[in-house]
């Protein structure tokens, strides 16, 4: 497994097919809002299996004084793995060397345990995004 900063379009396409596969046709967001205007100024990650085949992707945007974990996912068939995981200590690790100490997120609610585990803690009331019930949540670095 690979944990990539995305540097070329063809890495950035993985991420976004990537991003497709799991938010607009697994769960349902629509197409339309899954790409959007962060899309430009974020910096996005890519995860390759040892095969070569992308299976997570996640971006990270700057914001309010803290790093802004964004879009994490993994493929079905790879979860429960670590690759989560490890693609948040990826992310987190890029925050602080941007001198930065705090991440935030928005998790879907059935996540939230997951992220509590990482450190994370919840920072507000459930919230609805895309259909999907979620809660913010965040961890000093």
């Amino acid at each position: 497994m690979n944990i990539q900063l995305v540097q070329t379009t063809k890495e950035k396409q993985d991420a976004f097919s990537i991003r497709f596969t799991v938010f607009v046709h697994e769960q349902g967001v629509p197409k339309e809002i899954e790409l959007d205007a962060h899309d430009d100024e974020a910096i996005h990650f890519v995860c390759y299996s040892s095969a070569g085949e992308p299976i997570a992707a996640s971006r990270i945007r700057f914001t309010d004084h803290a790093g802004k974990l964004e879009r994490i996912c993994v493929l079905k068939d790879y979860r429960g793995q670590s690759i989560g995981s490890q693609m948040i200590q990826k992310m987190e690790k890029t925050i602080k060397h941007k001198n930065v100490h705090i991440a935030k997120l928005h998790a879907q609610t059935h996540a939230t345990e997951f992220y509590k585990r990482l450190g994370y803690h919840v920072t507000s009331e459930p919230f609805m995004d895309a259909g999907i019930s979620h809660v913010a949540m965040e961890k000093q670095l």
